[in-house]
């Protein structure tokens, strides 16, 4: 880059405006990547311990469903009576420029829609334990969204937040000195040759001064002569 710029005062102050925005760039990207890195572990353990009462919620569900199985038959038709659920809305907030879904369910619209005449306890146990799991895998599914787009945002943050540390101002830097030090040279060069300029000036007008003689009269040659 350094070769690329011709070594004048403007280019100068513009390297150097440029290497100033790089500097604040780099520091704006490095404090998002610090955000996003603390909001991404809030969630890992949010994920963790989601997974965990998952897994034992689809236990218990899959175990009341079996008892509903074993004293009604199946159940296929109560299943098949179940309206498509509709009542998953997702919002997204921002963290550092990274939209982060939410996702919520309307626990109104939770409503039964069998009767109670065919059923017994059990399918009522096992209706309630799968709403439950519905419940955790809408707040599963929010928890596993974020981290994969808290995990994308961060590692094109570090790629950009990088490429500025080690490309970018490196070069903005070099350019700055190289120019600075081809303007010193400049510099010296002019002064130099100010000099010289100077001293020929002055060389100039030595040589330009006529030196001085005594005129000497006629009587005073003969004087001279006769040894007075």
């Amino acid at each position: 880059m350094a070769d690329q710029v011709f070594p004048t005062k403007g280019n100068l102050l513009n390297v150097k405006k440029s290497l100033t925005l790089a500097k604040v760039g780099y520091e704006l990207l490095d404090r998002k990547r610090n955000v996003l890195i603390r909001e991404l572990m809030m969630m890992v353990d949010a994920a963790k311990a989601l997974r965990g009462s998952i897994t034992d919620t689809y236990k218990d569900a899959y175990a009341a469903l079996q008892r509903a199985n074993i004293t009604m038959g199946l159940i296929s038709r109560v299943a098949e009576g179940m309206p498509i659920e509709q009542s998953v809305s997702v919002t997204y907030r921002s963290v550092m420029g990274c939209e982060l879904p939410k996702v919520s369910l309307d626990v109104s619209a939770n409503q039964l829609t069998y009767g109670f005449e065919n059923t017994d306890g059990n399918v009522d146990m096992a209706y309630i334990c799968f709403n439950r799991v519905k419940q955790m895998t809408a707040m599963l599914a929010e928890v596993d969204n974020s981290v994969f787009r808290l995990a994308n945002a961060i590692k094109k943050t570090q790629t950009r937040a990088n490429a500025l540390k080690n490309i970018v101002i490196p070069k903005y830097e070099s350019t700055v000195k190289f120019i600075e030090n081809s303007l010193e040279e400049k510099e010296r060069e002019e002064f130099s040759r100010q000099k010289v300029i100077k001293a020929q000036k002055e060389r100039r007008k030595l040589r330009g001064k006529k030196i001085p003689t005594e005129k000497f009269t006629v009587p005073d040659v003969e004087q001279f002569k006769k040894g007075g």
